[in-house]
């Protein structure tokens, strides 16, 4: 299903904008600051009233406007504007470059889920539902709402369905990386960066066999649906700081009955453990650009929104990378501004679009637009607009095919129960203020399994009181 064809409207999106200010950037390290490294690893209205958009990409069907292999440099980028969102090719001056060769990838390739996720997907197939105020009800592992059983001109929790779905996507169920965090302001890399690493892991909606005894739950009896957290390495007045944060089974059920995160910070310099809120998941960080929610394009709760389906187009965008990021190079272009994946290879993908709109009414956004693969159900790009509805920021991501060993060899081992991962590895976060012209790149290009060995291991990750030993 999911047929609704996105139209064409009368007026383009704003127009890119470099007027305001860059943003101030305290000289001392607070702890908030890198509160969004915690979000790195984390485990994962009426359809008819749809709003029409322009540059709706024609139906490529079976055949592709590209061939695979073919290199669009600078001069040929008229070519890409038909397969990309309008909101991007109107700001394309933060992406596309003289010197760019954007490489184009097969259309639609296979990036289907690992089999575990797929046998539990029809396992329980159609027993979750939406319960009251978008809750997820009756979730034990897989995909809640297979994609084709989703009409999203008929079905009003059609957006919904698929955002439940897309915080429930397959993807490493433990998984440790090294990230770089670098920040821009008009072409400009800023002095203020962190980097270091980190980890998460699923503890309930598992989908492998082994926990079925435990309805998906890594431990008898969990109420958390995952942790995760970083440790800084670099600057030096930041290292040593470290987080821990737990995500509860209770955040997919109606806002009158959810828990927000916890996360606790060790300050080296204060010898101490902090707990500290994180129910403002929408406050921008400190000297950055993103807020808690905005990576991986969504890493909010989603019953704290309005969702609709606002239809489907064949999208081209950044996927499986040929590049080396950080920690492999630590040099590699990423155009004038930083902020650009167009030297690499992108793929034409079948995608969905999905808007989120605040419950709240003192949320910083208006809405929020994310082009979804329908396939992976990651994300292409996401478009948020401020309380003026103008176009604010711009977030773009780049992944890697865990089954493609040609850029580091073998580098994402399976694990019990799942002997081939199958998992589109999101390995890097890109956000443009084109309101101010500044932004911030997150590289994370070496995010593996092999962190957690058992489950032991496991058990002492998720302790906060390691966080008091200092490691």
């Amino acid at each position: 299903m999911l047929s609704k064809r996105l139209q064409a409207p009368n007026a383009a999106p704003p127009a890119l904008r470099h007027c305001g200010p860059s943003r101030g950037l305290e000289g001392t390290v607070k702890y908030p600051r890198i509160a969004w490294i915690v979000a790195l690893v984390a485990l994962p209205a009426a359809a008819g009233n749809a709003e029409s958009l322009s540059g709706a990409s024609p139906d490529a069907g079976p055949e592709s406007p590209f061939q695979e292999g073919d290199v669009i440099s600078f001069d040929q980028i008229d070519r890409l504007q038909p397969y990309l969102p309008p909101e991007f090719w109107a700001n394309r001056d933060f992406f596309f470059y003289e010197g760019m060769r954007l490489e184009i990838g097969p259309t639609q390739a296979d990036y289907s889920p690992s089999d575990v996720y797929k046998a539990a997907t029809e396992k329980y197939r159609g027993q979750p539902r939406v319960g009251p105020d978008d809750s997820l009800e009756n979730h034990f592992a897989g995909q809640p709402f297979p994609m084709d059983e989703i009409d999203c001109q008929a079905d009003p929790k059609a957006g919904t369905k698929i955002m439940h779905n897309f915080k429930k996507k397959w993807g490493s169920l433990g998984a440790g990386t090294s990230f770089y965090y670098s920040y821009w302001d008009r072409g400009e890399e800023l002095p203020l960066y962190y980097q270091g690493h980190a980890a998460g892991v699923a503890l309930a909606r598992r989908p492998e066999p082994a926990y079925e005894s435990n309805r998906g739950d890594l431990f008898r009896g969990e109420k958390r649906l995952s942790s995760s957290g970083p440790e800084v390495e670099a600057p030096f007045d930041a290292r040593g700081i470290m987080l821990l944060s737990y995500r509860y089974k209770a955040s997919d059920g109606p806002r009158s009955q959810t828990r927000n995160d916890d996360t606790w910070v060790y300050i080296p310099v204060l010898r101490r453990v902090r707990r500290i809120s994180t129910a403002q998941r929408t406050d921008s960080i400190a000297g950055t650009d993103f807020t808690f929610d905005d990576l991986g394009s969504f890493n909010g709760i989603v019953p704290q929104y309005d969702w609709e389906c606002l239809g489907e187009q064949k999208i081209l965008g950044p996927m499986n990378t040929t590049q080396k990021g950080y920690p492999y190079e630590k040099d590699h272009n990423f155009g004038p501004y930083g902020l650009s994946f167009a030297d690499d290879r992108w793929e034409l993908r079948d995608t969905v679009k999905v808007r989120m709109t605040p419950k709240n009414s003192d949320h910083p956004y208006h809405h929020k637009d994310l082009y979804i693969d329908k396939e992976t159900l990651t994300s292409l790009y996401a478009f948020a607009y401020d309380r003026r509805q103008e176009l604010w920021k711009i977030i773009t991501h780049n992944k890697r095919w865990s089954e493609d060993d040609s850029l580091t060899g073998d580098w994402y081992k399976g694990w019990r129960d799942v002997p081939e991962p199958r998992d589109l590895v999101l390995v890097a976060d890109i956000i443009a203020n084109v309101q101010t012209g500044t932004g911030n790149r997150i590289e994370f290009w070496d995010r593996n399994t092999n962190f957690f060995k058992n489950k032991g291991k496991i058990r002492r990750f998720i302790d906060v009181g390691r966080l008091t030993k200092g490691h």
